[in-house]
């Protein structure tokens, strides 16, 4: 009865409370009843099939628009496609990656790989929804998503074990590296490292595809190449950074892209080298050449994965590595230090009923935000006033 009149009051406007303690126990008690945001604040279960279709339920923010809002983690959706090669559709992937996220919620996401449930520890995450981007004109989408990425990088942070905060974008397809990367240059002053998981170099010399119309420099195959000439990675004689998950055709008769390649200082490993290295061998691979303390950026192209596991995808190739052995490496680089990523090549179009591209692609980003969370956790721990050296850049 009590509940009714409470609905009742607050619906048309009368039966208001005397006093503002009053008034906040009725909302309160409203918010306990019909309340299903799951988060560190809330403990009401909401089911994975209800709610509005952000990131694993998280709360959505307008951040670009709204300076006031401040995250640890963002979440941001890039929907681009119009710099790929093949086929089209990843336009499309951070809706996808969303919808496939449901099953994700702050009640039921206890990560026993990496001990934390990253929705309930110390770091605010929110969905700042998508990025405005045209799909006109390549230089001016460019220019869109790095400085909206720059923006969202500068933003305040809620917790001292965020120094700066981290995004994630969803893709989208992987021309939008580039500008990730263009904003943690203006962000942090300096060039970072990568982690890329592909099945393409994507360092190729767009200048060795000439055409009488002119040359196309930004592609989704050239963006690191790109990101080579502009000294926005850190790639020298004694600083590399690595592929994972290799397997394409080169061009020519020759290794002239591997040379290219070599000569930005990549070190490669092939989707084979898993047969003969295992998660294991692959991950220590990666550990040794990236080590802990340098700021690294992941990308996850989702066509690392076989068109088995993964058909969900603008360039697929045969013979990759299957979801359980993408998430065995990625939980095993947790120790990176970790500064921002992506998850990007989600063509929803190309995908089974069973949505298992977008399915894997939401797992790697919570192995991602495991991750990250985790890092910060242990920072806490080991660091002067929760800040760890790693975080102090």
């Amino acid at each position: 009865m009590r509940t009714t009149a409470i609905v009742a009051g607050l619906a048309l406007g009368g039966g208001q409370p005397t006093t503002a303690g009053g008034r906040e126990a009725e909302l309160d008690e409203l918010e306990a009843r019909w309340g299903s945001e799951a988060s560190r604040h809330t403990p009401t279960c909401l089911w994975a099939f209800s709610g509005i279709g952000t990131f694993a339920h998280l709360d959505y923010a307008k951040c670009l628009t709204d300076p006031s809002v401040a995250y640890d983690i963002a979440i941001v959706g890039a929907p681009f496609d119009t710099a790929v090669t093949f086929r089209p559709g990843a336009r499309f992937g951070p809706r996808a990656i969303r919808q496939a996220s449901s099953r994700q919620t702050a009640f039921r996401s206890f990560n026993t790989r990496a001990g934390v449930n990253p929705y309930r520890s110390w770091a605010t995450i929110v969905d700042c929804g998508d990025i405005p981007i045209t799909p006109f004109d390549n230089d001016i989408a460019r220019e869109q998503m790095t400085q909206a990425l720059t923006q969202l990088g500068r933003r305040q942070t809620v917790s001292a074990l965020s120094p700066k905060p981290r995004l994630v974008t969803l893709g989208g397809d992987h021309s939008l590296t580039l500008p990730a990367l263009r904003a943690l240059r203006q962000v942090y002053g300096r060039p970072m490292r990568m982690l890329h998981f592909d099945a393409h170099l994507d360092s190729w010399n767009p200048n060795a595809y000439p055409s009488s119309w002119g040359v196309t420099p930004f592609t989704h195959g050239s963006m690191l190449w790109m990101a080579h000439q502009e000294g926005l990675l850190s790639n020298s004689s004694t600083e590399a950074s690595v592929h994972a998950g290799l397997r394409t055709r080169l061009s020519g008769d020759g290794w002239a892209d591997y040379e290219d390649d070599s000569s930005q200082n990549w070190v490669r490993f092939s989707s084979d080298d898993m047969d003969e290295m295992g998660t294991s061998g692959i991950v220590a691979g990666i550990m040794k050449t990236l080590g802990t303390e340098e700021p690294v950026y992941l990308s996850v192209d989702i066509d690392v994965l076989d068109p088995a596991f993964a058909p969900g995808t603008g360039t697929p190739e045969p013979g990759g590595w299957t979801t359980r052995e993408l998430i065995r490496v990625l939980r095993g680089v947790e120790g990176l230090n970790l500064v921002g990523a992506d998850v990007v090549e989600v063509s929803p179009a190309y995908q089974g009923r069973g949505e298992e591209t977008a399915l894997a692609a939401a797992q790697v980003v919570f192995e991602i935000l495991s991750s990250m969370v985790k890092m910060g956790v242990a920072a806490g721990k080991d660091g002067a006033n929760g800040v760890s050296k790693k975080d102090e850049l």
